[in-house]
């Protein structure tokens, strides 16, 4: 063996094994969403007490999950757990099998004595939902590939894109698609954007066409599985260990927060890569503070790129789900702070959205640290 087919040796493994861990990751996520999905929608057709929470069901169970000290139940997580179960009801089988043979390992785990753990109480339980699960009447799919293969191949990221297709037929040639073409949740989300099916459907040459996308679509890895909002939560980790970020993007990030310490004017810090959820989409401000002088949320969004005005709108989305959702009755406004750089060329923007201009932004601007230093700052950091 040379050296560089040990080098290959390990970085094979290494991509297997790791491929390996990320669907023992997603497997029980998938069939734990779906079971959530199972009993929403089985409460809302024969609870006994269904009635006393009609339309507002999905918040008041929101709520109650939140005050447990569960995270990742959204509202809007929970709608999408529901529709899951909606659009996939004919993976009944599959979940009951999963189910089925984790709880033969578990109970032969305890038999053996080699895990005695509290999840050990769960057994029963669990052979309580395979039972219950049982009796569903498992529908015929109709069109797209068999649950089994849906469970193996596709991860709950995927789904999350899929149950957004309202056609039978569409939403089975994605599948398939998919998983032959092992696509990154982002590349299903381009296909979809830009009309493959209708594309497809329209093509003279279908085979062509198909090996042309497969060939150029990016591929899953092991680490988008793991690194998505629902695994994240599900694993219980902390949802920075998701982000991913450049040398450069990083070490600006880190020094700023000394920064604007330093400067002593009322910066308090309060979390990096704050994540917010708009409609279904996750996103992340770099840094945000509280500006006790000021009394209000300071957001700062760092693109180590040329300024884009996508980029300014990005920051006033994130100043517009502050005012609607976080800031209090006597706070002000939030304010951003958008950072933009490449190699040395830097541009500093405010964004004062919303704000009166005769009276808040002479006020704020004395408070914040001026343009020139943020700008002198950026360069230094780059050089």
């Amino acid at each position: 063996m040379d050296f560089n087919n040990l080098v290959s040796k390990i970085q094979e493994t290494q991509n297997y094994l790791q491929a390996i861990a990320a669907k023992a990751v997603n497997t029980p996520l998938t069939v734990r969403n779906w079971l959530f999905g199972y009993y929403i929608v089985e409460f809302e057709q024969h609870g006994e007490d269904k009635a006393k929470y009609g339309d507002k069901l999905i918040r008041t169970l929101e709520k109650q999950l939140i005050d447990n000290g569960l995270k990742g139940f959204s509202f809007t997580n929970l709608n999408i757990y529901r529709q899951f179960y909606l659009c996939y009801p004919e993976i009944v089988q599959t979940v009951s099998e999963y189910l089925e043979k984790s709880r033969i390992v578990q109970t032969a785990s305890e038999q053996l004595q080699i895990s005695q753990t509290p999840s050990d109480d769960l057994v029963p339980h669990i052979s309580d939902i395979v039972a219950t699960i049982k009796e569903v009447s498992t529908p015929v799919k109709k069109y797209g590939l068999s649950p089994d293969k849906i469970l193996k191949h596709l991860s709950f990221s995927h789904f999350v894109e899929l149950i957004k297709i309202d056609d039978e037929l569409k939403r089975a040639f994605y599948e398939i698609e998919c998983a032959k073409g092992v696509w990154s949740i982002r590349e299903l989300k381009r296909q979809i954007e830009s009309l493959y099916f209708e594309r497809i459907g329209l093509s003279k040459d279908k085979e062509k066409l198909s090996a042309m996308v497969q060939h150029q679509a990016v591929k899953l890895q092991a680490k988008d599985i793991v690194n998505t909002p629902f695994a994240i939560e599900f694993l219980g980790l902390n949802s920075h260990a998701m982000v991913t970020e450049s040398n450069l993007e990083q070490a600006i990030i880190d020094h700023l927060i000394l920064f604007l310490r330093e400067l002593g004017q009322g910066f308090c810090f309060e979390d990096r890569q704050k994540r917010i959820l708009i409609d279904d989409e996750y996103y992340f401000i770099d840094l945000v503070f509280y500006h006790r002088i000021l009394k209000c949320h300071v957001l700062i969004d760092l693109k180590t790129e040329k300024f884009k005005h996508s980029h300014a709108g990005q920051i006033n989305a994130y100043l517009n789900y502050y005012k609607n959702e976080v800031m209090q009755p006597d706070d002000n406004p939030p304010i951003g702070i958008l950072l933009c750089t490449e190699k040395g060329n830097t541009m500093v923007q405010y964004a004062t959205a919303g704000l009166d201009q005769n009276i808040f932004v002479q006020k704020y601007m004395v408070a914040l640290p001026s343009k020139e230093e943020l700008e002198e700052y950026i360069k230094k950091e780059i050089h």
